[in-house]
């Protein structure tokens, strides 16, 4: 991946950068964005060659933001990636944890450690970012507040980490989009993910799923978001296993158009192990 350029949403030191290592190593150059609509345009415009941006959580489930983005873009997911995210309390140098009064992260990581936090009774900030709160904090050099962020983080800002694993449950896992402009061949062990929409009538749901159950694949993810512009009306993303160039999955995608209104492949893509 020498001399290529992958986009993520966040400050270094962000999960979504740990991620981002996780699948292209260090080789690759880091480009960090403000928001997710700046990566999704990063890419598109060829600033980037890949962006990293998170899909699902397995606590807190789907980032709407990514998947509105995903219709709107026309991008292909080029790859996965999962990851198992650990929270660790961040300080800087001397400071310990009975003198913590203040912890910043982001509302999605502060729900997470719920227990560690009741157990300190410090005052809890949120913040749009873990890494920005890490940032901001080895800038101000405060060691009554402590921040919740990754390992990572703690290296590159220069903190000591108080306390680790502060997660309340264990299967906390966040999986991410690896983007692109670029469709994938097959590798034989591969996911494909699409949107679709049906008409507004009964059973109009079965009929568009039933290509995929009559060919025996298996379908891993399906999930409905709102159609702006058309309240109660829904666009549903569905992850199957196969690739999109398999005979069975070609022909269900196809008998699919027939039967929905609207349908986009987002993309087939290796399955991350």
């Amino acid at each position: 991946m020498s001399g290529r350029r992958a986009a993520f949403q966040g400050e270094r030191g962000a999960f979504t950068e740990e991620a981002l290592i996780s699948y292209f190593g260090d080789s690759v150059e880091v480009v960090p964005l403000r928001t997710l609509e700046e990566v999704f345009s990063a890419v598109e415009s060829g600033a980037a060659d890949y962006g990293v941006v998170p899909a699902e959580n397995s606590l807190a489930g789907s980032v709407g933001e990514t998947y509105d983005l995903l219709l709107s873009h026309d991008l292909r997911v080029h790859g996965e990636v999962v990851l198992r995210v650990e929270h660790h309390l961040l300080s800087v140098e001397g400071a310990s944890l009975d003198r913590i009064r203040e912890v910043w992260s982001h509302p999605q990581a502060i729900d997470q450690c719920r227990r560690f936090l009741a157990s300190l009774g410090a005052e809890v900030a949120p913040m749009s970012n873990t890494a920005l709160a890490a940032k901001r904090l080895a800038e101000r050099r405060d060691p009554s507040i402590g921040v919740i962020a990754s390992r990572r983080a703690a290296a590159i800002y220069g903190l000591s980490v108080l306390a680790s694993n502060l997660e309340d449950d264990e299967s906390n896992y966040t999986r991410f989009f690896v983007l692109s402009r670029e469709s994938r061949p097959p590798t034989g062990d591969d996911k494909t993910s699409i949107i679709f929409s049906t008409r507004h009538e009964p059973g109009s749901l079965y009929r568009c799923l039933e290509p995929f159950a009559s060919r025996g694949i298996n379908l891993t993810k399906i999930e409905s978001r709102p159609i702006r512009s058309r309240p109660w009306e829904y666009n549903f993303y569905l992850d199957m296993e196969g690739h999109g160039l398999d005979p069975a999955i070609s022909a269900a995608l196809e008998e699919l158009s027939r039967r929905a209104t609207f349908v986009k492949i987002l993309g087939s893509y290796p399955r991350w192990r």
